[in-house]
């Protein structure tokens, strides 16, 4: 197991920061790092509640790996898509890449919320997080064994940002009702041409483990790319398994025009 398919406690810097990151990403500039970010956000008053600490806790440990990985690709993106997309679109695009960025947080949506949302439940709790926790340190997912005061604190994190995600009510006593998620059609467009425009081939990329996020299998993820081929972003042609996509577009920026008139 590669180091960056570990459970980590990253959760703990921050969950969704969604306003946070909006703000961070207006800020941000190309060829910015941590340091001229931190000075940045400093700079602009928008942080006057944040102390320095914590800021510089949410740039260096939640925005950084997120959005600035890939030389800032994803922030780069984002940005210019922070006018066109609706604030249910940047949100299913920031729990992404915040599931990128952190593997417990994708595995616990992938198997858990919508384990319990195929199974007819209505609610997850913490108590449902820490079991699966437990049962990641048990086959050995963290680089050594967490305590009982981490695994709860742990437990309570995945719960959060799904909730700041808009997965899982804010309420959580007994549990947090599970909220319907569907994925949004920009989503679906921005998703699959990241995947195209990194290398994948098109079967690799209908099946790649992202569309289990919003709870999408192979021909879930078909059916989606058929509605898109009519909004002028690509063609789809599909014979048995084999899948054939023509590309209309040669870039993400490319992409970006299309997926303002979706």
């Amino acid at each position: 197991m590669t180091e960056n398919h570990r459970y980590t406690t990253k959760l703990q810097a921050g969950l969704g920061l969604i306003d946070e990151t909006k703000a961070l990403l207006e800020l941000w500039e190309p060829g910015m790092g941590v340091p001229q970010l931190m000075h940045a956000a400093l700079e602009s008053g928008r942080f006057a509640t944040v102390t320095a600490r914590r800021l510089r806790n949410i740039i260096g440990e939640c925005f950084a790996p997120r959005y600035l990985v890939d030389n800032g690709g994803p922030a780069v993106r984002l940005k210019r898509l922070l006018p066109r997309l609706s604030a249910s679109e940047l949100q299913q695009l920031f729990l992404l890449y915040t599931c990128r960025a952190n593997p417990i947080l994708a595995d616990f949506i992938r198997q858990v919320y919508w384990g319990r949302y195929s199974g007819g439940h209505t609610e997850i709790s913490t108590e449902d997080a820490r079991k699966f926790v437990e049962s990641a340190i048990d086959r050995g997912r963290m680089e050594k064994r967490w305590s009982e005061t981490t695994v709860y604190r742990v437990s309570a994190y995945l719960t959060g940002c799904c909730a700041d995600y808009g997965m899982l009510a804010r309420e959580s006593k007994p549990g947090r009702r599970i909220l319907p998620v569907r994925i949004a059609p920009k989503v679906v467009a921005y998703i699959f041409s990241d995947l195209h425009f990194a290398g994948l081939g098109d079967n690799a990329a209908l099946v790649h483990e992202d569309w289990a996020l919003f709870g999408l299998d192979r021909f879930d993820v078909l059916d989606e790319i058929k509605r898109l081929s009519l909004k002028g972003l690509l063609i789809a042609q599909a014979a048995g398994d084999v899948v054939r996509i023509s590309w209309k577009r040669q870039s993400m920026e490319e992409v970006f025009d299309v997926i303002a008139e979706i």
